[in-house]
C-alpha cells in the first residue's frame, strides 16, 4: 500500500500493491464488453441476412445483461467474487461461443440465436463493479479512491472505443462471429485472472469490526440494518446515472441525424471521438484536482454542465460546430459517473457494495436505451434545436434532484476490511 503521507497521484495508485494486476485482469474481460455489441449485431445479421433479426437479438442481450446486473452484483456480494465470477464468465463465455458457432454459416434461426442471447445477457459477468468495489479495498483513503475511480472511468471509456476498432480488425480477416469467439476468450481469460488477485483473496475475508463496536449495537446501527435503496444519496446517484445515459444516447442520434442531413457521414466518428476525448480528459483532470466541494454538489454540477453543452450543441448543429460542442460536454461526463460511483460506494454497507455500483450502471445503460428509442420518435417531428434541448432535460432535471442533501435514515457503519 502507498504511505499515508505520500502526495496523492494517479502513480500512487498504480503503485499500491496487486492493484496493477488487479486493474489489468479486469481491463482484459471488460474490453469483452467493447467488442462483443458489434460483433453480435454484425454476425447475426450476416447469419440471419436481416437486420431486424439482428436488432432484436442485440436488444435481447443488451436488456436482459442491464436489467439482471444488480441480480449478479447481489451474488458477488453474498457469495464473493472467487466463488460468483468463474461460474458466471464461464456460462457466459460458453453461450458466445455458441453464438459464434451458430453464426458461422447462413441460414441461422433467429429462435435460437434469440435464446442464446438472453442466456449470455443473464450470465454477463459484472467486471465493472466488483473492480471498484476491489478499489475500495485497495484504497481506503478518499484522495486516491477518487483518482482510481476516475482512472478507471477514464480505461473504460477507452475500452468502448478500442473494442469496436478491434472487431474492424477482425471482419477484414474473417467473419465476424470470430469477434464473437475473442470477447468469450477474453471475458473468459480477464475473469480468471481477476480472482486469482491477491486483492480478490483479501476482498473474500470476513469484514472486521473496530474494537468494542458490535455489529448492531445500539451506539452505531450495522449497516445491514439499512435498505441498500434507502442509503443516503444513492438514489440521486442513479438518478444522475440515468439522466446522464439518456442525455448522451439522445446526442448520439441526434449527432447522426444533423451529419446525414449536411452530407457528410464520416464526421459522426469524429463528434464521437471528440466526446470520448473530452471524458477522459475530463476525468483525469477530476480525478487529480483535491475538490472541498462535497460529492453531492459536484454531482449535481457535472450533471449540468452536461445538460447545458448538450442544448447549447442545438443552436449551432452543424458537423463541425458538433465537434467542438461534443469535446466540451465529454468533460463532464466521466466526472458524473466517477462521483456518482463514488456516492454509491460510500452508501453502501460492506456487504452491498458491488449491487450499489451496479444499480448505478444499470441506471446508466438503462437511461440509454430508453431515450435512444425516444429520441427516434421525435426526430423530424420537432425541430433540431427543440430535439437538442429535450435531449439535455434529463441531466438537468437530475442535477436539480442531486442539489437537495437527502434525509438520512440512519447511520451507515463502513467496517474496515
Amino acid at each position: 500500500m502507498p504511505s499515508p503521507l505520500a502526495a496523492p497521484s494517479y502513480a500512487a495508485v498504480l503503485r499500491t500493491r496487486h492493484a496493477c494486476r488487479t486493474f489489468g485482469a479486469a481491463l482484459v474481460g471488460r474490453l469483452s464488453y467493447g467488442t462483443v455489441s458489434l460483433s453480435l449485431v454484425l454476425a447475426t445479421s450476416e447469419a440471419t441476412d436481416s437486420y431486424a433479426v439482428a436488432g432484436t437479438v442485440m436488444a435481447l442481450f443488451g436488456l436482459t445483461s442491464v436489467l439482471l446486473s444488480p441480480t449478479r452484483a447481489g451474488l458477488i456480494d453474498r457469495y464473493g467474487p472467487r466463488r460468483a465470477l468463474p461460474p458466471m464468465a464461464g456460462g457466459y463465455a460458453l453461450l458466445l461461443a455458441g453464438l459464434a458457432l451458430a453464426t458461422a454459416w447462413p441460414g441461422a434461426s433467429g429462435v435460437l440465436l434469440g435464446v442464446l442471447a438472453v442466456t449470455a445477457g443473464a450470465c454477463t459477468p459484472p467486471l465493472g463493479p466488483v473492480m471498484r468495489t476491489l478499489w475500495s479495498d485497495l484504497l481506503p483513503e478518499p484522495a486516491l479512491l477518487r483518482r482510481a475511480y476516475s482512472l478507471d472511468g477514464v480505461a473504460e471509456e477507452l475500452l468502448l472505443v478500442t473494442g469496436p476498432l478491434l472487431v474492424g480488425l477482425l471482419v477484414h480477416v474473417a467473419s465476424p462471429s470470430l469477434g464473437l469467439a475473442v470477447s468469450a476468450a477474453l471475458v473468459l481469460t480477464g475473469t480468471l485472472a481477476l480472482v486469482s488477485s491477491p486483492a480478490v483473496r483479501a476482498a473474500g475475508r470476513p469484514a472486521v469490526r473496530p474494537a468494542g463496536r458490535a455489529a448492531g449495537s445500539a451506539a452505531e446501527p450495522s449497516a445491514d440494518r439499512v435498505p441498500l435503496w434507502h442509503a443516503p444519496g444513492l438514489r440521486q446517484a442513479v438518478a444522475v446515472a440515468a439522466g446522464v445515459g439518456m442525455c448522451l444516447a439522445a446526442l448520439e442520434l441526434l449527432v447522426i441525424v444533423v451529419v446525414d442531413e449536411h452530407h457528410t457521414p464520416g464526421a459522426v466518428a469524429w463528434v464521437m471521438a471528440a466526446l470520448s476525448a473530452g471524458s477522459a480528459v475530463g476525468g483525469l483532470v477530476y480525478g487529480a484536482v483535491p475538490w472541498r466541494v462535497p460529492a453531492r454538489l459536484r454531482l449535481s454540477a457535472c450533471a449540468a454542465g452536461l445538460g447545458l453543452v448538450v442544448a447549447a450543441a442545438g443552436l449551432s448543429a452543424h458537423p463541425h460546430a458538433l465537434v467542438g460542442w461534443a469535446a466540451l460536454g465529454g468533460l463532464f461526463v466521466a466526472p458524473a459517473l466517477t462521483t456518482a460511483y463514488l456516492i454509491a460506494d460510500e452508501c453502501a454497507g460492506p456487504d452491498t457494495r458491488t449491487r450499489a455500483g451496479a444499480w448505478v450502471n444499470t441506471a446508466f445503460n438503462a437511461g440509454a436505451s430508453g431515450a435512444a428509442a425516444a429520441t427516434g420518435l421525435l426526430v423530424g417531428r420537432l425541430p433540431l434545436p427543440a430535439c437538442f434541448a429535450l435531449a439535455a432535460a434529463p441531466a438537468l432535471l437530475s442535477a436539480a434532484t442531486a442539489l437537495r442533501a437527502p434525509r438520512r435514515p440512519g447511520l451507515i457503519v463502513r467496517t474496515v476490511r
